[in-house]
């Protein structure tokens, strides 16, 4: 006599026979094989070469602007008639807001280690500018 299955039980689970890839042997294959069969994709260099160019002008920029920032006020004592020319110059370190409504922050930004300080992280990033260029030429 043989056994019919029921309405309520579960149907059968397919074998590894029944799917599919299972016959070619590729269902479980080592992850070294799959990525031997697909070939990684290389970055075009002229995109490599643009992504080093922006990051060295960034960088550049960047570190000019933190420079130039904390000096900014000295430089229009020297020079008054700069403020004619650019309008917002004094803005940038001696009259900013944030030290114009934090008195204490502002004492402390006006010190010449603190502006020292910042301007030296602006040389670093210059450093770094320089160095990415000098390093990672494409040639």
């Amino acid at each position: 006599m043989t056994k019919q299955p029921d309405e309520n039980s579960n149907p059968p689970l397919p074998g590894a026979a029944s799917l599919p890839g299972a016959e070619q042997g590729r269902l479980f294959a080592h992850p070294e094989a799959r990525a031997q069969r697909h070939a990684p994709q290389r970055i075009p260099r002229w995109l490599v070469t643009a992504e080093l160019l922006l990051r060295v002008l960034v960088r550049v920029f960047v570190g000019l602007v933190i420079c130039y920032a904390p000096w900014s006020g000295r430089l229009l004592a020297d020079y008054p008639t700069l403020l004619y020319y650019l309008p917002r110059l004094n803005e940038i370190w001696d009259m900013n807001p944030l030290f114009l409504h934090f008195p204490a922050l502002g004492h402390y930004a006006a010190m010449g280690a603190v502006r020292g300080m910042v301007s030296g992280l602006g040389v670093l990033n210059l450093w770094i500018a320089l160095h990415d260029l000098l390093d990672h030429r494409i040639g």
